[in-house]
């Protein structure tokens, strides 16, 4: 029976960059609808960046464009970083749409007419300096159930625990560091603390189909015991200035406040599928339809499980539309067992990943081969990732094909066994094709651990046939050319049963094995069968390379060395901005933290120096002999320098330029050098002095200026 299954994962947030940390959820769930379509099933895999909110709105300030211009630069970005780990979404679009802003009004209005929205006044933190009122997560102070610090003002990421922000201990403002004061502020509350709420929630959540075990029994914790009202009503509205929908008065009136991210964002899901209906033809509400006999899916993150869990499905089972069918949560992920690390280099964009040159695939088969099904938290080790991916892939999977192709092409014309080898197949490798419907059940349970370690077990059996039976001997032998011939033809054909078996979690390497094996798209269902007799297949090449350790030692130094000072700023010189992005991801609180922490860092300002300091930095004006491109970093130009120091004698610098200039634009200009630097050794050669430039005080992504004298200046000036 043909299942129809919508499939979502939570929505990044349009303020940063994708990296390693989202990627576990977007691969998860991309393998789980990938084995779906294989299946036969009508699976449709959506998604969305999240859009709105203060922070969008501050970074386009600080930037000199509109939140409009910045989020699509932002969407254009994460598509090319999910294409990039082939992420196969049916749609990626974007909660800034007339989808999203209808089903948010529709929604609030639906719950509004059930007695479940509420206007009240409230005193909510307001930065005096800034100028306006905080949302929960740009509040930041100790937690008022566990006391641990530096966390948000909607929920606690050490104890788990929610609350108001106006519950935070010592609280202070994230975006300017003051202390907040209260002002009253007339708000609307979703009532999730009404019986009805309750009621629903209590026998929601108690279904074990719906949730894993672990986040039923938390979801218990927090509903509390039975006549308990622990579960606290929702603000859903945010004050001017906001970037969002303007959340509709009666009678078409302005209310002047705009809907808060769940009102919004996970709506987003519907926006993005109704905008994939309207160019396919598919029916809404047959998925989304209160009596929708559809499968609807959300894979999350563990740190948002009571958003998903409880705010959500109330929100749409009092709405009138169908509430999802299992929310699927996962864990977070620790790099060589700590948290990412800008100072360790492991804190990894999805970016700099693919620009070091690492196969996409590793990384999508190491995750596959940790993530369980259940909550835990993952690490990626790096040093395990390349050992098992060399021992895995290359050594047992890719080594199958590599033994058997050369004696196929070379002694029969390409073509495998003229007769059937089914029985003798089954004989000989037992249980390879039967294997199917059992790796079939670990992948639809999303336990693709179990699913790769029963594939991995196959592969070694097969091996042990190849060592068996040595073909390179056999192949010596004329008179054994019948029984080479066969077992080749084995070998091919086990080697088209495990590309099955891997396609949801390797699908360019099974698009690149099909195209040797010379057959179709490969379904579940071919791994009933075996390649026809005689089938012709074509020549083989390499399908996979082994890591080398130095691609490892390359991208953890890349990273290390674009979070470092760059040769080109000045000691103010902000930091570069956060790498992390979403705000429905294990790893906002990370950025918001560095955010403030980078910001704190920029305004700071130190004593006054004298002019004897000053004059101790020898700035000399140079020109621009040479400027070339630095190969395998993202950011920097090779600058030559002439100082005027007589014939031949240039200094070597490397400059953080390459976002803003093209090297052969360079080539003759004059600019300013500190001369006096002390030689530094870098990844790519000596740098002998610093060039310097002018950023915005907040973020270089504004634009980064070089230094120019005057005309008149020459080569060699110092500047006082």
């Amino acid at each position: 029976m043909t299942r129809k299954i919508l499939v979502t994962s939570a929505l990044p947030y349009a303020n940063g960059a994708i990296h390693l940390g989202h990627l576990v959820e977007y691969i998860q769930t991309d393998i789980w609808s990938r084995f779906q379509k294989m299946r036969g099933h009508e699976c449709w895999y959506v998604c969305a960046d999240d859009t709105h909110g203060t922070p969008i709105m501050l970074r386009a300030e600080k930037e000199g464009i509109t939140p409009e211009a910045l989020i699509e630069r932002v969407h254009a970005e994460h598509s090319r970083d999910f294409a990039g780990f082939h992420v196969a979404f049916d749609n990626y679009y974007t909660t800034h749409s007339d989808e999203t802003r209808h089903y948010s009004e529709d929604i609030f209005a639906k719950l509004k007419t059930a007695g479940l929205i509420e206007v009240r006044s409230i005193e909510q933190y307001y930065d005096p300096v800034k100028e306006m009122f905080l949302p929960d997560r740009f509040i930041k102070g100790e937690c008022p159930k566990c006391g641990t610090k530096d966390q948000y003002g909607d929920a606690c990421e050490s104890c788990g625990a929610a609350y108001a922000p106006t519950d935070l201990k010592n609280p202070y403002s994230a975006v300017s560091g003051a202390k907040p004061v209260l002002k009253s502020s007339d708000h609307y509350f979703f009532k999730l603390s009404d019986p009805r709420c309750q009621s629903f929630l209590r026998q929601w959540t108690k279904n074990g189909a719906r949730l894993q075990t672990e986040a039923s029994n938390k979801l218990q914790e927090w509903l509390g015991e039975p006549g308990e009202n622990k579960l606290t009503d929702w603000d859903i509205s945010r004050d001017a200035p906001y970037f969002g929908f303007e959340i509709p008065g009666d009678d078409g009136k302005s209310t002047g406040k705009f809907f808060y991210v769940w009102l919004d964002a996970p709506i987003g899901y519907m926006g993005s599928f109704k905008n994939f209906c309207d160019k396919t033809g598919l029916d809404f509400d047959e998925y989304w339809g209160k009596d929708s006999q559809a499968e609807l899916y959300h894979f999350i993150g563990k740190d948002i499980l009571y958003f998903h869990a409880l705010f959500w499905p109330a929100e749409l089972e009092h709405a009138g539309y169908r509430t999802p069918t299992n929310v699927f949560a996962h864990g977070f992920l620790t790099v060589d067992g700590a948290k990412m690390s800008k100072s360790r280099g492991t804190f990894i964009t999805a970016e700099s990943y693919l620009q070091q040159g690492l196969n996409p695939e590793w990384l999508r088969y190491y995750f596959a081969a940790k993530l369980n099904g259940t909550m835990e938290d993952i690490d990626l080790n790096l040093e395990d990732f390349a050992q098992r991916v060399n021992s895995d892939l290359v050594g047992k999977y890719i080594n199958i094909a590599s033994r058997a192709a050369g004696f196929i092409a070379k002694r029969f014309d390409g073509k495998l066994l003229h007769a059937h080898v089914n029985e003798r197949f089954h004989a000989d490798l037992p249980g390879l094709r039967e294997a199917a419907e059992e790796i079939a059940g670990y992948y639809e349970a999303r336990d693709s651990a179990r699913a790769l370690r029963r594939v991995m077990a196959l592969a070694d059996q097969i091996n042990q046939y190849v060592d068996k039976n040595q073909p390179w001997v056999l192949a010596k032998d004329k008179e054994k050319d019948e029984l080479l011939h066969y077992v080749c033809s084995a070998l091919i054909n086990a080697f088209r049963l495990l590309t099955i078996y891997l396609k949801p979690v390797l699908p360019k390497l099974a698009q690149r094995a099909e195209e040797f094996l010379n057959v179709a798209p490969l379904h579940w269902a071919d791994a009933g069968h075996l390649l026809p007799p005689a089938h012709l297949i074509n020549a083989y090449e390499h399908l996979m390379q082994r890591i080398d350790p130095k691609q490892i030692e390359a991208l953890v130094a890349a990273n290390r060395e674009s979070l470092a000072p760059t040769p080109a700023a000045v000691p103010a010189a902000v930091s570069p901005a956060p790498s992390s992005a979403a705000s429905h991801s294990p790893q906002r609180h990370a950025q918001h933290q560095q955010a403030a922490e980078d910001k704190a860092q920029a305004s700071a300002g130190g004593p006054y120096i004298s002019i004897d300091d000053f004059s101790k930095v020898e700035l000399r004006i140079a020109r621009i002999a040479d400027a070339q491109h630095v190969e395998g970093a993202d950011k920097l130009i090779r600058l030559t320098l002439d100082l005027g120091e007589g014939e031949g004698k240039t200094r070597n610098v490397f400059a953080g330029i390459k976002s803003a200039y093209d090297p052969a634009q360079l080539v003759g200009r004059l600019t300013v050098m500190v001369a006096n630097l002390a030689p530094r050794k870098m990844k790519f050669g000596m740098s002998e002095g610093m060039v310097l430039a002018a950023s915005d005080a907040d973020d270089k992504s504004t634009g980064l200026f070089l230094l120019s004298p005057d005309s008149g200046a020459q080569p060699g000036m110092r500047v006082k």
